[in-house]
């Protein structure tokens, strides 16, 4: 597994480009997901891009943002060109968005087709770049199942569209995430891994509330201590018959406090889980 951090995790903390890269090569991680107005901040600083990165021996993961998928078609391929342009600045090879912002139940059929053709004219507009859309498993979005995110796979029928597995979201649409794993499999790309201490806080990831400086934290767990079972997840990718799948992208998706001291820890952690040895008995 190719670990990342993101830097969404630091979304309130005043921390440089150049400390978190220090930082994350300091405890072995092999990348940095880049949250899109992080990337758009900094191209005032040129400087700073993938051949920079690559001296700390780290690399882009993904570029993660919102596309404007209901704007005009002028609009949105200009913000997806912008995009573009960022990824191949910093050598990612992907690009995070939603895939709307209506669960998949409440989505009607003319509004279905018309997010699915979205989503395509985007997909041929990355494919120029040589760049993959991803789209993340989230609720209140249409990729909120394994049957709809399928669906949708099907329906929008692009070689480069592919899927951000948030292993929390998918526990949460109380499916069981190793077989739902293994249903996408071919489609994914990049793993998100976060957890929450019980059911009744999931409420806590909603982007009202996570982005908010003065959001609430309540149920923001390390990765090892909540009711996603991570232990028996990791391991299955860690010893996974197929090799691309072994060395997934994968970043710590961290919302909470004491972002560097539960960053590492989680990190050594999954390292030890993947040297065969039970993190929970450290």
């Amino acid at each position: 597994m190719i670990l990342s951090i993101c830097t969404i995790s630091f979304r309130h903390q005043l921390v440089s480009i150049e400390h978190l890269a220090k930082w994350a090569q300091q405890n072995h991680f092999q990348g940095i997901e880049l949250w899109g107005v992080h990337a758009k901040n900094l191209t005032s600083q040129p400087e700073y891009n993938k051949d920079w990165l690559a001296d700390y021996g780290l690399k882009i993961t993904m570029l993660s943002d919102y596309l404007a998928l209901n704007a005009t078609e002028a609009k949105l391929q200009k913000q997806v060109e912008h995009l573009c342009y960022l990824a191949k600045h910093w050598g990612a090879k992907k690009i995070r968005t939603f895939a709307g912002s209506e669960a998949s139940a409440n989505t009607a059929e003319h509004s279905f087709a018309r997010l699915a053709k979205t989503l395509r004219k985007v997909c041929q507009w990355m494919s120029r770049h040589d760049l993959n859309l991803v789209i993340e498993t989230h609720p209140h979005t249409y990729a909120d199942s394994v049957p709809a995110t399928t669906r949708l796979l099907q329906r929008v029928a692009c070689d480069n569209l592919k899927i951000n597995f948030d292993a929390l979201h998918v526990w949460e649409s109380k499916s069981e995430i190793i077989p739902a794993f293994e249903a996408l499999k071919q489609d994914i790309n990049h793993l998100h891994l976060k957890n929450v201490s019980s059911a009744e806080f999931l409420s806590v990831f909603s982007p009202a509330n996570v982005y908010s400086a003065s959001g609430s934290r309540e149920g923001i767990v390390p990765l090892f201590d909540g009711a996603v079972n991570y232990q028996e997840f990791i391991t299955h990718i860690s010893q996974h018959p197929d090799k691309s799948v072994r060395n997934i992208e994968a970043s710590l998706e961290w919302f909470g406090d004491d972002c560097k001291k539960t960053l590492a820890r989680d990190r050594y952690l999954i390292q030890q889980l993947q040297q065969c040895r039970d993190p929970l008995a450290i």
